[in-house]
């Protein structure tokens, strides 16, 4: 094995290590979240309606509250960061070309680069065709391109370019990091000041950065890192101090004839109607302020600490329970066992997981299965009900399958 591999291999198990960190760490982290998210509302709709009678007393608060969901909101982006970082955000991927991606990309980078910086884009021509969680191709293509603008301070270009690539036993014998096979290669180049090697080798590392405190979190290029490494992918970075930086991305070919994508409904609001609502989540204050948005939207509900009072509840309580809505990391019993055995005992009901870090539990490869319905943490109640009724209108039981090239 060459050098270069041999580093790149030391390099994959420090990230997988940081990774694994990072993503416990956000699952705890979400949870605190949903319950600051969801307080500071209550707190805004009650003070909100003091101010219009009284705003020279209550005007303040409103603004103080507002304070307190705008800080909780960038910290629920640093997790949704932490956990691509880590492998551990529950993806959708279907088949892509990348040239659609990067024109989509190209038209939002156009507002928001600014006018010294030149925006090349350079499309291979009959692309192969990749699987790949969409929303997350455009999330790296932006993070790597916002990292480039601020590498040109005085401005530059910046060329993002994609074409097909086959890599053979000679290339792998030459130090390439991927095993042989069809690849589509995208490229992300700026001509601005550059890297040495000592720095390069750590743009990947969660919170590294080299830009002054208050311009970046360290998270924009571990994310890249996660979003690369969950699709298959490999990713690698040239540089040199006064001569720019090249990130080059490595995409494996899809050979996946039948890629599923849920059939996501339209957006609308459902009135309930009195349905019971079984509520189980192991974090007292979680699942108080879960109870507490579904009883003012007009559902019943029902409490459990965790599986086993779950089960219980299910077995002796006398009338229907429509709808089953489990946290998935808890411990003694996982939210996918809570539903499979509650299921057995109640057949008709639906069940809805919620989870900052369901990955491990809900998904194959991160990919979030046919059938099942998740709300993420942080929630905001709009989300929450919003997905409660999609769940009670059978709209995860339809699924459909897209056909790859």
């Amino acid at each position: 094995m060459t050098d270069d591999r041999l580093a790149a291999t030391a390099q994959a198990q420090r990230l997988e290590s940081l990774g694994r960190l990072a993503g416990g760490v956000a699952h705890d982290f979400n949870n605190m979240l949903a319950v600051i998210v969801n307080y500071a509302a209550f707190i805004a709709e009650e003070v909100a309606t003091a101010a219009q009678t009284d705003p020279g007393r209550w005007g303040s608060v409103v603004a103080d509250v507002a304070q307190v969901t705008q800080a909780a909101n960038r910290a629920a982006e640093l997790t949704r960061q932490l956990l691509a970082f880590a492998r551990r955000e529950v993806v959708q991927p279907r088949v892509l070309n990348l040239n659609d991606a990067v024109a989509t990309v190209k038209r939002l980078l156009a507002r928001t680069l600014g006018d010294d910086v030149d925006l090349v884009t350079d499309p291979g021509a009959d692309l192969w065709p990749v699987l790949a969680d969409a929303g997350q191709v455009e999330q790296m293509l932006v993070n790597l391109s916002i990292n480039a603008r601020d590498a040109m301070p005085d401005g530059g270009v910046l060329r993002i370019s994609t074409t097909n690539v086959t890599v053979d036993d000679a290339s792998v014998a030459g130090g390439s990091p991927v095993t042989p096979g069809r690849y589509v290669r995208l490229r992300v180049s700026d001509t601005g000041t550059g890297m040495p090697a000592e720095v390069a080798d750590k743009v990947f590392e969660p919170f590294f950065t080299t830009k002054p405190d208050g311009r970046g979190t360290g998270l924009g290029l571990a994310t890249v890192y996660g979003i690369v490494t969950g699709a298959d992918g490999t990713i690698t970075v040239t540089s040199h101090p006064g001569a720019g930086t090249t990130f080059t991305v490595l995409l494996p070919v899809t050979d996946d004839a039948d890629a599923w994508e849920p059939v996501e409904p339209a957006s609308y609001i459902r009135t309930p109607k009195g349905e019971m609502v079984l509520v189980v989540e192991d974090e007292p204050a979680l699942r108080e302020v879960t109870a507490r948005i579904l009883t003012r939207a007009g559902y019943r509900v029902l409490t459990a600490r965790g599986g086993v009072e779950a089960v219980a509840i299910a077995e002796s309580h006398d009338g229907p329970i429509h709808l089953l809505l489990t946290d998935v990391v808890m411990p003694t019993m996982l939210g996918k066992e809570v539903s499979e055995r509650i299921s057995a005992v109640r057949p008709d009901i639906e069940t809805l997981f919620m989870s900052g870090y369901a990955q491990p539990v809900l998904a194959s490869q991160g990919r979030l299965e046919p059938g099942v319905a998740l709300v993420d943490k942080p929630f905001s109640e709009a989300a929450l009900l919003a997905k409660a009724a999609q769940v009670l209108n059978g709209h995860f039981k339809g699924f459909k399958t897209r056909r790859g090239r």
